[in-house]
């Protein structure tokens, strides 16, 4: 009895395991991320995903922007950023999203997601837009990211 015990904890312990090393989500996308820019003490980059979906018959992305900001200063810093999208052939850009976060001295936060779009498939590609300043410094350049809509 005490052998079928130990080989029965031997086995809920390993699925256990097993479970454990799964992601959350089996259907999340990949970040990607885009070159940095700064600002004062406070590196950006714009990152950018598109995970599938649909409606109805028709396959959808829902084109997700994301931040990641990191203080390379000596001091916490409180950082406003904003996120923009656009499809790159004749689209304009929309905000999609904006927020604030803390980030401690020497710390990366994210990437964090600031805002999303879904679209219907299309053979276009879409790009995403962040910029970021800490209080009382100028806003960052613009840090863009892209992906074609629905790669697969």
């Amino acid at each position: 009895m005490t052998w079928h015990l130990r080989r029965t904890g031997t086995i809920l312990g390993a699925a256990a395991l097993t479970l454990l090393a799964l992601p959350a989500n089996a259907h999340a996308a990949a970040v990607a991320c885009g070159g940095g820019v700064s600002t004062g003490r406070v590196a950006v980059n714009g990152c950018i995903s598109a995970q599938r979906g649909s409606a109805g018959r028709f396959p959808t992305r829902e084109i997700t922007a994301h931040i990641k900001a990191r203080n390379t200063g000596t001091k916490a810093v409180n950082i406003t950023y904003e996120a923009f999208f656009r499809v790159v052939d004749g689209g304009h850009w929309e905000k999609i999203g904006n927020g604030r976060t803390h980030v401690r001295a020497g710390e990366t936060v994210g990437p964090v997601e600031v805002g999303s779009s879904t679209r219907v498939c299309g053979p276009v590609r879409v790009e995403i837009r962040v910029h970021a300043r800490a209080d009382g410094a100028a806003w960052s350049g613009w840090s863009p990211a892209a992906t074609k809509q629905c790669q697969t």
